[in-house]
Order: structure tokens, then C-alpha cells, then sequence
């Protein structure tokens, strides 16, 4: 037996049990009245094209499944297929193609891609909590990757596109967000709003860091310049840790996925840090990881209908 054989990758009924038993612990909920009681099953009939997990609220009477609401909604695929496809995009360190998905489930290119983004959307964490509360340690700092469309290659980084992430030393969480620009009050902005003045800030010799760590318990710098990555006075001091997720972030863009566009970077940003949130290193196996994923499925429904 293998984790494959498991009963919600290939049987329809068993994968809307498990999605059911995630998303409604107590029991289903009309998403039409908001109604949980008197809610009837009906019992799926493949004759007579009769959903699996189709219910009827005894209030309203509304039909539904657990679909509404959810990512999952107006597909046509199978739910064992966005089963397989969640515990593949999140047991693989450096990502899944939309190519190798298109492959492995036999469905088309154009599926597979939209399936793949409205997975990293639901990866994707609506946690605001603040790193390092308590006094922990927040590792800051910026990486570049790719280039930004209509821009023209010249010396420097002004072509490329521009990522922010924080990484809290004492959990292993990891956030990370698209920069327009590498302005010093832009950089303020984010660091501020999402690090507790608390906390110890951990960053490199950037000059903009240097009035940004003033606003916190503490603040440590490396300096890279002159090749220090971890001061023999205290080993605790260093910016490895967030540079070794962007190893991984790299490797996995340009080996895997070769090519983003600058309006879908976000996503997959919110993939590789879901990822790295909740890797073996902190206790979570491939299993617990996928099952983490399909509980941010619900309200995270990502359509690309223009408005009419």
C-alpha cells in the first residue's frame, strides 16, 4: 500500500466524505440561508446524473454540495482529480508543471493551468497575526527574479521583479510579498505591518533597514559585503535561514515552472511559502500538508471572467 491507495484519490463518494468532514466538522451548511439542520442527503444516481454529495436544505431548499463556495465550484473535474492534484502540488518541494499535471491526471493543458492557480489560491494564508510577538526573532530581506514586462534588460535589478519575505524564527512561517518598487518607505510599510514591534529584527547591511530597525526591540545586522553570514560573537545572528527559502523559491521557478508573470507572482509565492510554512522540518509530512491545503479551499473561489 502506498499513499495513492488511499480511497479519496479514486473513489468520488470517499473524496467528498473527507472534503465534507474537513470543511464541515459539524456537520454540512446551506451556503444559500446558512441553515445546519434538517439538511437531507440525496442519495447520487449516475442514471439519472444526480451529483455525489448532493444535499437538500430543509429551510430555503436550496440543492448544494460541498463544491459551493469553495475552489472547487463549476468544475467539472472530479473531486478525486483535485485531490490528486493538492497532494502533488504540495508533496513536491519545488512545485508541479501545469504540463506534468496535464500528463499525470489526463487532462487538458488549459484545466491543469487553472487548476494549479486556484490551488495556490487556496495555499495562499489569510493570516495578519504579526511575526515575532514575545520577542522572537524575523528574518527580513529582499530577493530578485525574472523580469518585468516592457522593461528592458539593462545593468542592475531595475528590470527584474522585486519580492519582500519575512521569515519567524520561532514557528517556521513565512510570508512574502510582490514589491512595486525598492523605495525605503514602501519597504517600511510592509516590514511595520506585519512584524511586532517586539520582535528582533534579523536583516543584511541594506541601508533602508538600518532607520527600519530602530522601530524594534532589536535589531541585528549581517554584512554580506564584507562576507560575514554569521558573526563568530553570535551564531544567532544571521539571514541564512529566509536565503535558503529563496534557494528553494529559485529552483523551483526557473527549473519547474521557467517562466511568471509578474501579475501571477504572488501566487506562486503563496505556493513555495505554504510549502516552506508547513515542511517536514516542522513535524508535517506530505499527508498533513495536503490535508492543511484543502482546508483553505473554502471562500477562495478565483474565476478570470472579465466583468461585463
Amino acid at each position: 500500500m502506498s499513499v495513492l491507495s488511499r480511497p479519496y484519490f479514486y473513489d468520488e463518494q470517499a473524496a467528498f466524505d473527507l472534503v465534507e468532514s474537513m470543511i464541515w466538522p459539524n456537520g454540512p451548511v446551506c451556503p444559500h440561508c446558512g441553515c445546519c439542520e434538517n439538511i437531507k442527503v440525496i442519495k447520487p444516481n449516475p442514471e439519472k446524473r444526480v451529483r455525489f454529495g448532493l444535499k437538500k436544505c430543509g429551510q430555503c431548499k436550496g440543492q448544494f454540495t460541498v463544491r459551493m463556495g469553495a475552489i472547487f465550484e463549476e468544475s467539472k473535474l472530479p473531486l478525486t482529480k483535485w485531490l490528486q492534484a493538492i497532494f502533488l502540488m504540495t508533496a513536491s518541494k519545488k512545485g508541479v508543471s501545469a504540463h506534468q499535471l496535464h500528463r499525470t491526471l489526463e487532462i487538458t493543458y488549459k484545466s491543469a493551468w487553472f487548476l494549479a492557480h486556484r490551488i495556490r489560491e487556496a495555499m495562499r494564508s489569510g493570516d495578519l497575526a504579526p511575526f515575532g510577538s514575545g520577542g522572537g526573532m524575523v528574518e527580513a530581506d529582499e530577493t530578485f527574479i525574472g523580469r518585468r514586462a516592457g522593461v528592458p534588460v539593462r545593468q542592475g535589478i531595475g528590470h527584474k521583479m522585486k519580492v519582500l519575505s519575512l521569515l519567524d524564527r520561532a514557528t517556521g512561517a513565512k510570508r512574502s510579498m510582490v514589491l512595486d518598487n525598492m523605495k525605503p518607505e514602501t519597504i517600511q510599510s510592509i516590514v511595520l505591518a506585519n512584524v511586532s514591534r517586539e520582535a528582533h529584527l534579523m536583516t543584511d547591511e541594506a541601508g533602508h533597514y538600518c532607520r527600519i530597525g530602530k522601530q524594534f526591540a532589536a535589531h541585528s545586522e549581517v554584512n554580506h559585503g564584507k562576507s560575514e553570514y554569521v558573526p563568530k560573537a553570535d551564531p544567532t545572528i544571521h539571514t541564512n535561514t529566509i536565503e535558503g527559502s529563496f534557494s528553494i523559491f529559485k529552483r523551483g521557478m526557473r527549473g519547474v515552472y521557467q517562466h511568471c508573470g509578474e501579475k501571477h507572482l504572488h501566487r506562486y509565492l503563496a505556493e513555495f511559502d505554504f510549502r516552506y510554512s508547513n515542511r517536514a522540518a516542522l513535524g508535517v509530512d506530505d499527508t498533513q500538508r495536503a490535508l492543511a491545503a484543502v482546508k483553505g479551499v473554502v471562500g477562495k473561489r478565483l474565476t478570470y471572467r472579465q466583468p461585463d
